[in-house]
């Protein structure tokens, strides 16, 4: 079969393009065969520090993947969980982190794993139409929170020298207030509608739990009268004590005022 000198033309220019990706390819696979675990980790790491943390995640994450067992790629893990989460990438945060706890009871530096996991769920803001609105967070369910606070407490608890420790301590008061208002306003809730046992059982549990959070005097009040209602007046006499040993005064009887806490603004 014959063919024109078009068609021969077109071939040509085919082959030579065939060629020339062939080529290039072939180039490619050659230079990425030279690539060191060494040169990956430095490119990312340089990535990481210019804060283009998109490049350096790319960069990271293949290292893990050609070099799994190096020194490189078990830094490289610790690395882009920072990465993660400076990228806004919050669950890609949390799996690394857990992956590295899991894999890495005793490194040395588990403690940053376990403070990033943190800081993921404390940093779970309200959205754009909540803070224009100046949404109550006490009154949303914090389950957020409650992993936040207990990923804190394992840093404060098992790397007390940890140079993240003390933020996690002070971030833990900070989430044993809200989880402690939460808890309040449940119990009001309970209260405002006769369900005085739900109401005594909310209270009582954020007293146990969140000791020495400022929503504790509205809870010893809520379990004050709630016990009033209840006609247990031995427990509703015990509240009042510990309520007139922490805060040097009684609470009026037999009906003590549930207030608003000075955070309501409506």
């Amino acid at each position: 079969m014959f063919l024109s000198g078009a068609m021969r033309g077109s071939m040509v220019a085919l082959c030579v393009v065939l060629l020339a990706v062939s080529g290039c390819k072939t180039h490619r696979e050659k230079q990425e065969k030279k690539v060191t675990p060494e040169a990956l980790y430095k490119k990312a790491h340089k990535s990481l520090n210019s804060y283009d943390f998109n490049g350096a995640i790319k960069s990271y994450e293949q290292l893990t993947a050609r070099f799994p067992f190096t020194d490189e790629a078990r830094q490289a893990r610790l690395d882009l969980i920072y990465a993660y989460y400076r990228a806004g990438e919050g669950e890609s945060a949390t799996d690394a982190a857990e992956t590295f706890i899991r894999e890495n009871p005793t490194h040395p530096r588990v403690d940053y794993a376990w403070y990033v996991k943190g800081l993921v769920d404390f940093e779970r803001t309200p959205n754009a139409i909540e803070r224009l609105f100046r949404a109550d967070l006490t009154k949303r369910p914090p389950s957020t929170a409650r992993k936040a606070f207990a990923a804190f407490k394992t840093v404060v608890e098992q790397y007390p020298k940890s140079e993240y420790a003390h933020d996690s301590l002070q971030r833990m008061i900070y989430l044993r207030n809200r989880l402690a208002s939460y808890e309040v306003h449940v119990a009001r809730y309970y209260y405002k509608r006769g369900a005085y046992i739900a109401a005594a059982q909310r209270a009582k549990g954020a007293i146990e739990q969140y000791d020495g959070a400022p929503a504790l005097q509205e809870a010893l009040q809520i379990l004050i009268e709630s016990y009033d209602k209840l006609n247990l007046q031995p427990l509703a006499a015990n509240a009042r004590s510990v309520y007139a040993a922490n805060y040097s005064g009684a609470v009026r009887s037999p009906e003590a005022q549930v207030r608003k806490s000075w955070w309501q603004i409506w």
